[in-house]
């Protein structure tokens, strides 16, 4: 499972191009069979990156262990004016893509949101607002004809896919080196404010290629729990394996239409302290493994499968790959779900106006043997790339734009950005907290936040009063047990075969999790992934530490 995956970013709210060296075109397909990857270090690249410059324009009230975000338990009474100059100045229209997992909003002429922002950014943005679903669908067509708008939005989770990236970075989008690296950022404050490490994940072919979306937090998962159920129960959350199955069985009652889980899979890798590393890597003792490869991922296909055979696992489940977990959670029809952290706040907000008492809890992480192993990354969740081609005036404008884009929580453009224009998109509650009206829910699509990230933060709402401290308490107890990523640093562009190998191999191991299968075949599924791509791809992630002298 991909750190970075839609399903991932979705719960935190979880392109396909290949450049043809003949002629340098770029055509949409998948990757070529000869595809042996790629490893760019992005480490080495020290000198492009741009000087961190913090900002420190809010005090938190709880500071988060990094790569955690600091939390913020009430919405200030003063916002800070933090741009006070307009970043466009040409009266051109830029234009833009983004997705968005939700109806289209109103383009631009029709959009009172859209005249608000771009009001103070000096030039209006002409989105494209793309169906999330289908995003790589349309990528795939737009860099397949080279016709990319000025800024161009790209999801981690897609760019991993994409064969030989770095070629289609370099055909297509602006070397942004010049304009960025070292002191050159110092016009763009918001922008040097962003941690170093999402920049260095920025870097492909020796530039500094796009501005990153720093995350708003290091965990892809969490097992959440109903706390207000399972104290009604005489039940608390499970602190071990052995208590984990006892709790889901003593829960479980098909004649009252409850279960205990959604499909934790990933949460008992963990538990078994299986690596997440680029999805599942490790270097070990001077050996590169796979997590298939390992008997502690054996133990967890077991131990899952045992999940299924015994029917703690809601039917609905079973039965889809698509069931709606967080209904079932939310209505008490399972105890435990597995989510991105993402999801907590939404939910608990949420659920407390219809459900009295509604109290949803993380577990917290714990291990088979030894200390818990929690997967983790601070990659960016999105780059944006500027189009090629374009005068350095108009780079260094929409460098502005981007700039204002990215103002943290505290400031003026950071409400205007999120919420609109008051009186219009929000009113204000009783302790001055924007409260959408009906009219932001038909204009805003969060346009102008996918052009760019910002300083992460954690951020308290009046229905999850509980939720900030909750969650930094959780994360700073947890922080000390992410993973070490061995490839930190590099830019990996996975073999074709093993890319293609992949998604075919967790089907299978799907079907043997789900009793589809006989656990007996699981050896040989790994043999299979072995020599379908699996050893091409162990022997380039070993030659990628060793030529960066790791």
């Amino acid at each position: 499972m991909n750190h970075l995956d839609r399903r991932h970013f979705l719960s935190l709210m979880g392109l396909s191009a290949v450049a043809v060296a003949a002629g340098g075109s770029l055509v949409a397909c998948s990757k070529d069979a000869g595809s042996a990857g790629t490893a760019t270090n992005a480490d080495a690249m020290s000198a492009l990156l741009p000087k961190y410059l913090p900002m420190d324009l809010v005090k938190p009230d709880i500071v988060g262990t990094s790569p955690v975000a600091n939390g913020f338990l009430k919405y200030p009474a003063n916002l800070v004016d933090a741009i006070t100059t307009k970043p466009g100045s040409s009266g051109q229209k830029a234009t833009a893509m983004t997705p968005w997992w939700g109806p289209t909003p109103p383009g631009l002429g029709q959009n009172a949101y859209y005249d608000a922002v771009d009001s103070e950014l000096g030039i209006p943005v002409d989105f494209s607002v793309q169906d999330g679903n289908l995003y790589a669908d349309k990528l795939n067509a737009m860099l397949g004809a080279r016709d990319v708008p000025d800024m161009l939005c790209i999801p981690g989770w897609e760019i991993v896919k994409i064969p030989r990236f770095a070629d289609a970075v370099k055909a297509l989008f602006t070397d942004l080196t010049p304009y960025l690296a070292g002191d050159a950022v110092a016009p763009y404050k918001m922008l040097a404010a962003f941690p170093t490490n999402a920049w260095r994940n920025a870097v492909w072919d020796g530039k500094l290629a796009a501005v990153p979306w720093p995350t708003d937090g290091p965990f892809p998962w969490a097992l959440f729990y109903r706390k207000d159920l399972l104290d009604k129960a005489g039940q608390t959350f499970p602190k071990s394996l052995d208590e984990l199955m006892s709790v889901g069985k003593a829960v479980t009652d098909p004649a009252k239409s409850t279960w205990a889980f959604n499909d934790i899979f990933p949460m008992v890798q963990m538990y078994h302290r299986v690596p997440g590393s680029r999805d599942g890597w490790r270097s070990a003792n001077g050996k590169v493994e796979f997590k298939y490869e390992l008997p502690e991922y054996k133990a967890a296909v077991e131990f899952m499968s045992k999940l299924y055979a015994q029917n703690l696992i809601h039917p609905d489940i079973v039965a889809s790959k698509g069931a709606d977990s967080k209904q079932l959670f939310s209505g008490g029809k399972i105890m435990f779900m597995m989510d991105g952290p993402g999801a907590w706040q939404g939910m608990q907000s949420d659920q407390a106006k219809v459900t009295p008492g509604f109290n949803m809890q993380p577990v917290p992480l714990f291990a088979a043997s030894g200390d818990p192993l929690y997967w983790g990354s601070d990659r960016p969740i999105f780059f944006t790339f500027i189009k090629k081609g374009l005068s350095a005036d108009r780079v260094k404008e929409l460098l502005g734009v981007l700039n204002w884009c990215a103002a943290p929580f505290g400031t003026k453009e950071w409400e205007l950005r999120e919420y609109g224009k008051e009186g219009v998109h929000f009113t204000r509650d009783a302790n001055g907290v924007p409260v959408g009206t009906q009219q932001a829910q038909k204009e805003i699509a969060f346009q102008y936040g996918f052009l760019v990230g910002r300083v992460p933060a954690i951020v308290s709402k009046p229905e999850a009063p509980n939720y900030v401290k909750d969650m930094l308490t959780y994360s700073n107890n947890m922080v000390k047990y992410l993973e070490k990523d061995p490839w930190e640093g590099l830019q990996l562009e996975m073999p074709a075969n093993y890319s293609k190998i992949q998604v075919p191999t967790e089907d299978k191991i799907t079907d043997v999790i789900r009793g589809r299968r006989p656990l007996s075949d699981l050896d040989g599924i790994v043999n299979e992934w072995r020599n379908g791509g699996g050893n091409e791809a162990r022997d380039f992630m070993a030659k990628a530490l060793s030529d960066n002298g790791r």
